[in-house]
């Protein structure tokens, strides 16, 4: 186990991503929901990484605020590949959750670190 789970999990999705995108049809769908999920997809784990070399705690917060909106982008896309019949649900839902899981701890954190920051 490493000394970052949440990062390295971040990166196993951007992976997942960049797999799952390389698998679309060629047709202008898949590639058009495909570029946009590769980019919301792979930026949820470089800006995870960029907010653990925050200047301040007010910059890390920011920065997760963006890993927030990628992940809720990302599952967005993700929802159109299964609701347009492009790719099953089933095929799919590891990664949905796993992103729901991320976008549940990163709220948590926002949470936690605006709450300490009143203390």
């Amino acid at each position: 186990m490493s000394e970052f789970p949440l990062r390295d999990r971040t990166k196993a999705v951007a992976l997942r991503v960049i797999n799952l995108v390389n698998a679309l049809p060629a047709n202008d769908t898949g590639q058009i929901i495909g570029r946009q999920l590769l980019r919301s997809g792979t930026s949820v784990g470089a800006n995870y990484r960029a907010s653990m070399r925050a200047k301040s705690r007010a910059d890390m917060v920011n920065k997760l605020k963006i890993v927030e909106e990628e992940a809720d982008e990302s599952l967005y896309w993700l929802e159109l590949l299964v609701e347009g019949n492009i790719v099953p649900e089933s095929r799919l839902r590891p990664l949905m959750d796993e992103l729901e899981e991320i976008l549940s701890m990163t709220v948590a954190s926002i949470r936690t670190m605006r709450g300490n920051e009143r203390s």
